[in-house]
Order: C-alpha cells, then structure tokens, then sequence
C-alpha cells in the first residue's frame, strides 16, 4: 500500500565516520570531481518525485566518506556504508535502506549520470553539484514561537525491547487535556509523516493543539529518535507501539485519561482499530485514507488507478495485475520462505525474459533486482498486509469514529473502502459513525486536480483546510460529549 507512496525511509541518525570505512577508495588526483553536495531526483511510482542528496567529502587518510539526505522525507544523515571512486566511477552503497548509487561523471557538464537502485527496482538519477543543501518550507509549516508548548518525550516498549521518541504539544490553557495520538502510514515515517517535501503531522499537530488539545506524534520504529530494526516486525507490532504510547499518556497529569483519541494515516488507519479494540481506553478513533480491504485487494486497486492515471493501457494494466495475482499466490499459499523465495524467483526471471529488450546486458542488474523484490514479497510485513482483513476489528470497535477519505486517492481508493468500512461499523451495532469522501483531496488530503502521486511536491498545500476543520470541530464535538 505504501502509505505515503514511497518506501526509502531509514535510520535518522548524524552521520558516523566509524561506519564509513568498509570499502571507501579512490584513484589518486580524482577526489575534487566529487567533493561535495550533490542532488538528483527519483521519480518513483505514480510519478512522485523525491530529491536525493549526497554529501561527500574525503578524509585525511586519503579515503572517502558520504553521508545521504532525502529532504522530501524529512530524513538526513544517513550513513553511506561503501563508498568508491576510480576512474571516473562512483559506487555509493547505502546498507540500511538498502540501496545504491552507480555513476559516471561527466566533466563536460559536472554531473555524475547513473542509476539507482533499490527495492527491487531501477531508476536513473542524474546528480549535479550545489552549494548548499536544499531547505523545504511549506505556507502551511507553522513558525515558532508557538501558542502552545512543545516536549520531546521518549518512552519504551519494554516487551519489544523498543525505544520510542516523538514530540508532545500541550496547550497552554489550563489542563488536564484531551489528547491524541499520531499513526503514520506504510513504510518508515518521521514524527511528521514527512513526504515530498510535506510535513502533514506537524501542521495537523499544530491546528489541534491550538484547539486546546495535546497531541503526541512519534518517530516510527528504527527512524529518527526510535530504536527498532523493522525487517521482522508487521502491523500488529506497531499496534503494540501505540497501545506503549496510550500508557505513556495515561501515566502524565496533563493528559485526561478518559479522553485519549487516536489519528491513522493510510496504513495507520489500519493500527487505530487494532489499537482501540484492545485498550478501552480509546475515547475515540480517526481514519484517514484507512483501508476498509485486505492488503491484496488494496494492491491491486492501488496498480489500477496508479496506471492509469499515467496513461497506461488496458492490456499493460491487466499483464501487471497478472503478475501480481501469480506472486502474491506464491506468498499466501506457500508458507516456507525458501520454497517461496525460488517460486518468485522463477516467476521474476520468467517475466524479465519475456519483456526485456536487452536480455543479456540486463542480466546483473535483473538478478538484484529479482532479489529486492523476493525479500519484499517474503517479508513478515507483507505476508500479514496481504491477507490482513480489516473487518472483523472494526465490527468490534464500539468508540465512535470518523472516518474521511479524498475523493481523488489513488493509493486508498475511497468507494470501495469507505464502503466497506461503513458496512463493517453498521454490522457491529457502533452507534456513532460518521463515513465521509472529501471532494477534491488525493491520499494526503491536498487539494489536487488528479490525485497523481507525482502532484504531491507540486502542490503547496500540506493538508486541506476543509479537512482540518472536519476533523478538529468532530473531535471538539465528541470531547465535550464526555
């Protein structure tokens, strides 16, 4: 589903010179052709455009060391672990994402012309030198001093061993006061759910604390303040994280314990229910862009409207979902990773053969990327995504809930899963529901002409007014019911 369209976010940590000395070489009187700050852009799927920045710099023993940035992620520092350059050749390997840079540069022009790659896929990415790193500020960004004020709280999922770091906005107004609880969506996410030069979970943190309510929003596991490794880890165990912060909440006298409240993005709209169906303490629940289907059918909703909207054909439309009807087979019915792994191999390697113009020279490339994908398929993740039917938790969620989804989402595709969650709430006897599609907004809730991931940068509202107000004024309204 990939919440927020992309799936390259990694550790938020400052750079570590220890970490940067496993293979990092260069042929002598290159190193001034790439010293320096160096952006590109990847265009990922749907069109979303991410800026790429490399730091490099050389080190008194002659060797290279690299830091990278994905500003449109919120995410800077990121250790490159590998890092070579002789004869015109730039290899930058980035372990924890995992993924890599290979580059020619080009003296003619000053770029280094390459690919790169990761998650079992391919981009070209052309990087150019600059003198200072880009600085991204949206008009919807607040600007401190604040009305309100701020804490940086850590707190510990002692079961999973898991610290968690996140940021609390108290009002200044008298308390104890009513609180919510940020859930991003899919892949690794910051505090601030940052996405294509976004910060959705601070400007939505910020008009609700100015409505008197405290709001909690935390790195997720493994990013930024957060301690965790995610390759094992699945949608429940994040669940468990929320619940860590439902007590962390409980445990303050600013926070009413009665009138604890929880926000989900995409995929954290799956985490809410979870959530509120094992505390009772939920006083309430808001989905946003929640699926309301398995993780299957959200795939093949989201591959739909994704192609077409870049204009591709029906027979191109119905090879993909082909594809992705055999693999995920694979995935479903096979529980034995190895054997799993091999069938998806063969199916890749099938697909590859057939639909490659340069079978041969391809071939290296093919094979990591074949694995890339293998290792995705066949993660803990994804075998509970696909299969995850969300149903049954929201028939017993009783607490009431709102649930808001754009019209124009291409990665949530509102009829069907706002249909599905409304039928899923009637069929539990909750009583106090409101199912509702916003005109006009795409998955994170900006206005938007076709809802295209590729808009996402380009439109420089972070999230819709409209939205803000529906979701602070039925908060407001379930609060003072209490």
């Amino acid at each position: 589903m990939a919440g927020l369209g992309c799936s390259s976010q990694s550790e938020g940590s400052q750079l570590d010179s220890s970490q940067l000395n496993d293979t990092n070489n260069a042929s002598a009187g290159n190193l001034k052709d790439i010293e320096g700050i160096w952006i590109g852009n990847l265009t990922v799927q749907g069109g979303l455009e991410l800026r790429i920045v490399f730091n490099i710099s050389t080190n008194p023993d002659g060797s290279i060391s690299a830091s990278m940035d994905s500003p449109d992620q919120g995410v800077s520092g990121i250790p490159v672990e590998s890092v070579s350059y002789k004869n015109g050749n730039l290899n930058l390997g980035v372990k924890s994402i995992p993924g890599s840079f290979e580059g020619i540069y080009k003296e003619n022009n000053e770029t280094i012309e390459g690919e790169w790659k990761q998650a079992g896929s391919v981009f070209p990415l052309v990087l150019n030198r600059i003198e200072k790193a880009p600085e991204t500020h949206r008009e919807q960004d607040p600007i401190k001093p604040y009305p309100y004020t701020e804490e940086e709280v850590v707190y510990e999922n002692k079961e999973a061993g898991v610290k968690l770091a996140g940021t609390l906005s108290l009002p200044q107004s008298e308390g104890p006061f009513p609180a919510v609880i940020l859930i991003t969506g899919s892949g690794q996410q910051n505090r601030n759910e940052e996405i294509a030069g976004h910060r959705p979970f601070l400007v939505l943190s910020d008009y609700l604390t100015r409505q008197g309510i405290a709001v909690l929003r935390v790195d997720d596991r493994g990013i930024g303040g957060s301690t965790g490794n995610v390759s094992q880890d699945t949608t429940e165990d994040f669940a468990e994280d929320v619940l860590t912060g439902v007590e962390y909440l409980k445990s303050l006298k600013e926070i009413d314990p009665s009138r604890i409240g929880l926000i989900g993005h995409s995929e954290g709209g799956l985490i809410a229910p979870m959530v509120a169906v094992k505390s009772p303490d939920i006083a309430f629940i808001i989905l946003m862009a929640a699926p309301g289907v398995t993780g299957e059918e959200i795939l093949y909703m989201q591959s739909d409207r994704i192609a077409r909207a870049e204009g591709a054909s029906n027979e191109t439309i119905a090879q993909n979902e082909a594809l992705m009807r055999r693999m995920y087979s694979v995935v479903k019915e096979e529980k034995n990773n190895t054997a799993a792994e091999e069938e998806l191999r063969e199916i890749l390697r099938t697909e590859i053969a057939n639909t490659s113009e340069q079978k041969t020279e391809s071939s290296g490339h093919s094979e990591a990327v074949i694995d890339a994908q293998v290792t995705a398929l066949t993660s803990p993740w994804m075998r509970f995504f696909l299969t995850y039917d969300p149903r049954p938790t929201l028939m017993k969620v009783k607490c009431p809930v709102l649930a808001i989804t754009g019209e124009k989402d291409l990665q949530v595709p509102p009829e069907e899963n706002l249909r599905a969650i409304d039928d899923a709430l009637k069929a539990g006897g909750n009583k106090d529901y409101i199912v509702k599609e916003l005109q006009g907004l795409n998955h994170l809730f900006q206005t938007a002409k076709t809802g295209s991931l590729s808009e996402y940068a380009k439109i420089e509202e972070t999230i819709s007014p409209d939205a803000l107000e529906i979701i602070g004024n039925w908060i407001l309204e379930h609060i003072q019911e209490e």
